[in-house]
């Protein structure tokens, strides 16, 4: 069985109500988000949609840049259930070359979809929050291991593959915010080559 991949989770002791206003502002912002854009989600603006305080917004997420750490966590959290216990071929029971392909087109879609936020996620003193490398390179390493990939070595195969997969999400981030969005097919493009790669590799 392959190990968890990121503790996500609610903190425990939590209470119920404090759980329920966090759910409904991370729902209440992607609405926003999808209605109007990640530059229209403020504090204030958020607390008003949701019905709540804006000392109730601060508590939960400290500033304007932890509303959208807080929506990545969730959105990875629920990304990586599906790699851990999805359907095929992204998820078990699928040819590990064929996962692999799956994970790297998958997750690159994941990445782009979420430059914005991970954009606006930013906060002085913090590091990008482009997810955790680590995972995407120990469910690499794991799967060419199974797809009995024969390198020199498979531990430094799987960190090049995650530059290779993380990395553009960083190209993305260190554009300026009035840099055109990335093209409506570069995931497509991005894929295509993330699959020729990992096909070329397991020959």
């Amino acid at each position: 069985m392959e190990p968890s991949v990121v503790p996500f989770g609610k903190p425990r002791g939590e209470r119920a109500d404090a759980v329920r206003n966090r759910e409904r502002l991370l729902e209440t912002a992607r609405e926003m988000i999808a209605e109007r854009g990640v530059a229209k989600v403020t504090m204030d603006g958020l607390a008003e949609r949701a019905g709540l305080g804006k000392g109730t917004v601060f508590r939960h997420f400290g500033s304007r840049a932890g509303i959208f750490r807080a929506l990545l966590d969730a959105d990875e959290r629920r990304f990586q259930e599906q790699v851990l216990s999805g359907p095929p071929p992204l998820g078990p029971g699928a040819d590990p070359v064929a996962r692999l392909v799956a994970y790297g087109r998958a997750r690159i879609a994941f990445l782009l979809d979420h430059h914005a936020v991970a954009r606006a996620s930013l906060d002085r003193g913090r590091p990008a929050p482009a997810g955790d490398p680590s995972v995407s390179q120990l469910h690499i390493r794991i799967l060419l291991s199974q797809a009995q990939v024969r390198m020199p070595s498979l531990n430094g195969l799987a960190v090049q593959l995650t530059a290779a997969l993380e990395g553009p999400l960083l190209l993305y981030l260190s554009m300026s915010e009035t840099s055109a969005p990335p093209a409506p097919d570069v995931d497509h493009f991005l894929g295509d080559s993330w699959q020729a790669l990992i096909e070329r590799i397991a020959r």
